[in-house]
């Protein structure tokens, strides 16, 4: 499953304005509610809030993929956000995070939420491509950023 399939510039937020995980997560939460029937914010941040609590979603080198399942929803959702100024995640590396991945899944879609988050730890692995996704202009930018790395990845892999 290639994230530039499931990832539009509708879902990118190129500067948050939240501080804290909590602000940044509630941000996140209200535009995707806003976008996709089924999702309701207050039930979506209180689940990724609980799976914060068995461990922060903080990958390391600036990122983190908040992640959870939810009921009434029929596919995965992925939503991109990044903070310039960077939040504090409760990272084990104690680095801000700056680029953030948040990732919705019915509850019976366990492959492809497992896939998805592997495409985004491969996606982010590279120096480089977290670097040009910190200097985007905008979504677009993001968007292409992403769908141009999946491409040699792919290429790579065959």
């Amino acid at each position: 499953m290639l994230l530039s399939q499931l990832l539009s510039e509708e879902f990118v937020a190129p500067q948050v304005e939240a501080e804290d995980k909590r602000g940044l997560l509630e941000e996140m939460c209200r535009d995707l509610a806003a976008k996709v029937d089924g999702i309701e914010c207050d039930v979506l941040i209180e689940s990724l809030l609980e799976r914060e609590k068995l461990g922060s979603t903080a990958i390391g080198h600036g990122v983190a993929i908040p992640h959870c399942k939810l009921k009434g929803i029929d596919r995965v959702h992925v939503y991109f956000a990044r903070s310039l100024r960077g939040i504090d995640f409760q990272t084990l590396d104690d680095e801000p995070v700056h680029l953030f991945f948040l990732i919705v899944a019915p509850e019976s879609a366990v492959k492809e939420h497992l896939d998805v988050l592997s495409a985004v730890s491969r996606l982010v692995r590279d120096d480089s491509v977290r670097e040009r996704l910190m200097a985007a202009a905008d979504g677009s930018e993001i968007c292409r950023i992403i769908r141009d790395e999946e491409k040699r990845i792919v290429r790579r892999a065959v």
